[in-house]
């Protein structure tokens, strides 16, 4: 169980959090830069807390970033957005935040939560709702679980803040808020929900943050011994390597406030070597859909894997994750396939972040195991 993060635990927790992302969740590097600026400002180590240690009738806050990873990499914020927002919900309550809680713990939203925390001067929970990253506000088990979205609040990097003070569903909270995103310029600091340490307790994922670190600190040690971590990784977290190969074509644009697209890898190996157009003669390829996240890996029409489980693709020497952002032709890379947290895969959860709700025709059929 962690007790703080120091400057010397971001870069392990980057890697971890990235490939936790599934492809999604924002930029490591970015918020990885922004994290140990802070943590040089403040002196101090960023406080980890247990959920079961915080009190049940304290207030705690999840947080983290909302828009496409492709904006959020080109138009840079200014830092403090998340902060405003906390800072804005607290006057509006008139009652004090006790901790922070990291939103999804894919990507530099594992990050960005930690920066905020420490310029409000608070403690971060070891959990998410996620287990991962995903692209909609509605699909994480504080939803899930049945708690309130509202209030929550949205803030740019122009010092605009807004609060919803009341907002029907979970579903609605999405809606308005992506376009609301969309009109502050694509990236947005959000805070939501608002939860007492009781409501914490039977909604979070536990110990992610540690699991992040973990995963990141397997990936440093392979690379100090020359030893390829995809497998180490995969296997550390209960998963498997899908498929290995270099990236031979992507399709990505950004839609409605995400990043939509596929991309098709093919193995690369000297028994079958590239033909004119990239790809090696009579090898089966691997697809890949994303939106935000990776979502589908199909190989000659049959489904390997399909969210909740994760699908992450790392650089093949290095273990290094990938965000759909980043994806471009010619790369070598690994796919993971790594079973969900098993509270994503109840019946309540599916309904939610299963094949069927992103369009897929698809009933969910689960990795072996858990990721935690």
């Amino acid at each position: 169980m962690m007790r703080e993060v120091t400057r010397d635990d971001t870069q392990a927790i980057a890697i971890g959090a990235g490939i936790l992302g599934a492809g999604g969740g924002g930029s490591t590097y970015l918020n990885r830069i922004r994290l140990d600026n802070e943590l040089r400002q403040a002196g101090h180590p960023v406080p980890i807390i247990r959920a079961d240690d915080v009190p049940d009738e304290a207030l705690i806050c999840a947080v983290g970033g909302m828009g496409a990873p492709t904006v959020s990499n080109e138009k840079l914020q200014e830092g403090r957005e998340i902060l405003r927002a906390v800072r804005e919900l607290e006057a509006h309550l008139r009652q004090k935040i006790y901790a922070i809680v990291i939103g999804e713990i894919g990507g530099g939203n594992a990050l960005g939560p930690m920066i905020t925390a420490l310029q409000c001067g608070l403690p971060v929970v070891d959990g998410d709702g996620m287990g991962r990253a995903f692209p909609e506000l509605d699909m994480d088990t504080f939803m899930i679980g049945g708690l309130a979205p509202a209030p929550f609040a949205l803030a740019d990097a122009h010092g605009n803040v807004v609060i919803f003070e009341r907002i029907g569903t979970a579903k609605q909270a999405e809606e308005f808020a992506r376009s609301l995103t969309i009109e502050m310029g694509g990236s947005a600091g959000l805070v939501m929900p608002v939860m007492t340490g009781a409501q914490l307790k039977t909604t979070i994922i536990r110990d992610t943050l540690s699991l992040a670190k973990r995963i990141g600190e397997t990936v440093l040690d392979c690379r100090a011994r020359s030893i390829e971590p995809a497998k180490t990784v995969a296997e550390l977290c209960n998963g498997k390597v899908l498929f290995s190969g270099k990236i031979i074509d992507v399709e990505r644009r950004t839609v409605q406030g995400f990043a939509r697209g596929k991309l098709i890898i093919c193995p690369f190996t000297p028994q079958h070597p590239p033909n004119a157009w990239g790809g090696p003669r009579g090898v089966a390829q691997l697809e890949i859909e994303f939106q935000n996240e990776n979502l589908i890996a199909r190989s000659n029409g049959e489904t390997l894997c399909a969210v909740p489980d994760l699908i992450t693709l790392v650089t093949l020497d290095e273990g290094e994750p990938i965000g759909t952002e980043s994806l471009r032709y010619g790369l070598r890379v690994a796919v993971l396939a790594m079973p969900a947290p098993k509270e994503l895969k109840t019946p309540e959860a599916l309904a939610v972040v299963g094949p069927r709700a992103f369009g897929y025709d698809l009933d969910f059929r689960p990795l072996p195991g858990d990721l935690l």
